[in-house]
This record gives C-alpha cells, sequence and structure tokens, in this order.
C-alpha cells in the first residue's frame, strides 16, 4: 500500500513536494505552506552520514547489518542490500536519515488502515531505498534509487513533527517507499511524536529483525504489513525475499499488542488462486485471530510487470468471499473504488458501520468502538 515496494500505488503523481523557501519560512512561524506537484525540491544530492544502530563489527573492518533477515556483511566502502547503508572505514552509516525525498498529507484510508482513526489525515514521508526487490513495485521511483540519485530535504524528527501537527494531521506515516531501511529516523520522529500527541504508523513489508521491531513496537501506534503472497516460491521469485520472516513480524506485533492490518495485493496468474486465499485466511485466524483487517488490493501493471492486465474485480470478489467464509471479521477489497467491499460491516449484526469510496469516509456510525445496532464491540483504535 500505501506503501512499500509493490502494494497499491501509494503516491507518485499524488506525491507532493514542498516549496523550499515558503516551507523553511512556515517553520520558523510564517505564512502556511504552499504545495505543488512532483519532486521534493531541495539541495543537490549528497550523502549524508548517521550511523546505524544495528550491525555488529567483524575482523577486517568488516560489519553485518542486523536491521533484516539478509544480515548483510558489508565490506569497507560497500552497501547493505538495501543502498541506503554504507560501511566507512568498519563502522556502519545510515544515508538517508534526515534526507526526506516525497511528502503528503494523506488520508489514513490510503495506507490503507480502515480502522485506525478513519477520516483523520497523516503526514506521509519518504526517502530513498528498500530492502526487497519487487517485481511490480509500484513506487520503483523512490524504492528502487539511491539517495544521491533523488533530491531531498533535510528534515530534523523535530521540524517532521513541528510540520505535522501545523498541517493538522493526527499521525505521520512512514510509507511509499520502505520505512524498515530509515528506521533510525523512524524511532526518533515517532518518539518525539507520541510526546506531543500524535500516532505514528508504518506502512511496510514486515521484512525485519526481531530487536529492531521491538524498538518499533515501543513507539508505532499501528503497522500495515504488505503480505504479498502466501507462498515461498512466490516470495524468492517476485519479491526477492523470504516468507517467514512477514509472518515472524505478523505474528510478534500481535503479541506486542500492536494495531496490525494486512494487505495482499493480488496479481493475476502468480498469486490469485483460491487454495492460497483459503490458506492465507486460516493461518490469519489461527495465528493472529478474527479481527486483523484483510485488505484484497487490485494490482496494476508496473516496473517489470507490466506485461499483465490488472485483476479482474471477480477475483478479488472471491478472495474476499473466501477470507470471509474462513471467519475473519473484516475483509475489504482495495483499488477499486465505489465497490461494496471498501465499507465496514459489523460482523455480527452485519450493518454498514462505514461508508467509504475510494478514501474517502461518508459516514460513520461506530459509537465508542461498538455497533450502535447490536452494541458488540468493533476491533480497531476508533478515538
Amino acid at each position: 500500500m500505501e506503501g512499500s515496494r509493490g502494494n497499491e500505488r501509494e503516491g507518485g503523481n499524488n506525491m507532493m513536494i514542498f516549496n523550499r523557501r515558503e516551507f523553511l519560512t512556515s517553520l520558523a512561524g510564517g505564512a502556511g505552506v504552499t504545495f505543488t506537484h512532483g519532486r521534493l525540491r531541495g539541495s543537490p544530492p549528497e550523502l549524508s552520514f548517521n550511523e546505524a544502530r544495528y550491525y555488529q563489527k567483524l575482523s577486517d573492518q568488516q560489519v553485518q547489518c542486523t536491521l533484516c533477515p539478509w544480515q548483510c556483511v558489508v565490506k569497507p566502502g560497500d552497501r547493505g542490500h538495501c543502498d541506503v547503508r554504507m560501511n566507512k572505514g568498519g563502522d556502519y552509516y545510515t544515508l538517508v536519515y534526515g534526507q526526506v525525498a516525497a511528502h503528503h498529507q494523506d488520508p489514513i484510508e490510503k495506507k490503507p488502515f480502515f480502522h485506525f482513526f478513519p477520516g483523520s489525515r497523516a503526514f506521509s514521508i519518504a526517502t530513498a531505498g528498500c530492502n526487497v526487490d519487487c517485481k511490480f513495485c509500484q513506487n520503483a521511483d523512490l524504492a528502487q534509487r539511491k539517495p544521491e540519485e533523488l533530491r531531498s530535504l533535510y528534515l530534523t524528527p523535530e521540524k517532521v513533527v513541528e510540520y505535522a501537527r501545523t498541517s493538522g494531521c493526527q499521525s505521520i506515516a512512514f510509507t511509499y517507499n520502505e520505512p524498515i531501511v530509515f528506521i533510525e529516523y523512524v524511532l526518533d520522529i515517532a518518539k518525539l511524536a507520541r510526546e506531543q500527541g500524535l500516532r505514528s504508523v508504518m506502512i511496510s513489508n514486515g521484512y525485519i529483525n526481531a530487536k529492531p521491531l521491538g524498538d518499533l513496537c515501543g513507539v508505532i501506534d499501528a503497522y500495515k504489513v504488505d503480505l504479498k503472497a502466501f507462498n515461498e516460491e512466490y516470495y524468492q521469485k517476485i519479491v526477492g525475499a523470504h516468507l517467514q520472516p512477514v509472518l515472524d513480524t505478523l505474528i510478534a506485533l500481535r503479541h506486542e499488542n500492536i494495531w496490525t492490518e494486512i494487505v495482499y495485493l493480488v496479481v493475476p496468474t502468480l498469486n490469485d488462486d483460491s487454495e492460497s486465499f483459503r490458506a492465507l485466511s486460516n493461518w490469519i485466524l489461527r495465528e493472529l485471530g478474527p479481527d486483523v483487517p484483510l485488505h484484497f488490493s487490485r494490482f496494476y501493471p508496473q516496473y517489470k510487470l507490466r506485461n499483465l492486465p490488472p485483476t479482474p474485480v471477480s477475483t478479488l470478489e472471491n478472495a474476499v468471499h473466501i477470507a470471509r467464509d474462513a471467519g475473519l471479521h473484516y475483509v475489504y477489497l482495495g483499488n477499486v473504488p465505489g465497490h461494496a467491499d471498501e465499507n465496514t460491516h459489523c460482523p455480527f449484526c452485519h450493518k454498514i458501520l462505514i461508508g467509504r469510496t475510494g478514501y474517502q469516509v461518508i459516514y460513520q456510525h461506530i459509537e465508542q468502538s461498538v455497533c450502535p445496532f447490536c452494541h458488540k464491540k468493533i476491533a480497531g483504535i476508533w478515538s
């Protein structure tokens, strides 16, 4: 989704840039910011070096990154798999701390979060880089780029939080590219945001090790995971990663009581069979419970998978039917604006509680976290 390599298109032509002079004026207490479409304008590309938090020193000035399952062993002068972390003289550095390459004020539904402050807005930021290699990457202009290939504007965590507050957003979203690769920046922003009454959300592929995930759980309020398939072969061939670490992340988020929603991008002929939908739904029910929202999202041809057509709506409807039949309470159909399965229904009395069209909430009936019709609790973070 909204987000890490290969979900529904998050941003793209909708991502917006700062007018540099007016933005800096606004941070100094001046007038509001004027927005225009396109890439973030800022200083010419140049690398910044902030020491990474997750690595071990090895012999011969080599380091081993401990951030994600790649566990990259990096020689001096080289970078890790994500291309945004570098070994410099035996110390490991992140090259994207504070280097904001794109931003936008988004509806939280775009992430998509359907059970987390519906109708609110999230100040969304991105850098360069990703730690997986999806052939269907929907944000390749950010995720597939090195930091020196993108214009960016250096923003301290304090400035990000201040701008989110002054723009009227209720949360800060780390999104568009993969936020795991700029985790040091995420942790500092989210800690400060919580102190100032703002929420923070991750829009991520979930490809992360246990220790950094645990640190995130201390400051993050919600986590949307792109579960790209329920098949190891698909992960290896199409995503360039492995399935089990993502499943481990989902289980850990449940144990840490972090609000979680899952997106499954349905790609024609590759991960769209009924048996996969059934196996996925049964796993979620068994390991996570019936209340985790599951979004089946429509694929559109992008990046290296331009030879495939958009997902037939009938395939998505079949996936939704299978997941609900398995016992999941909140199953959605994404990237098909106006479809009835964008709405939130009470799983007990089946009345519509939240009506949506695309990213817009049309009406909402949930009161005090319960259905006003049958008075049963509706899972989510509503207020």
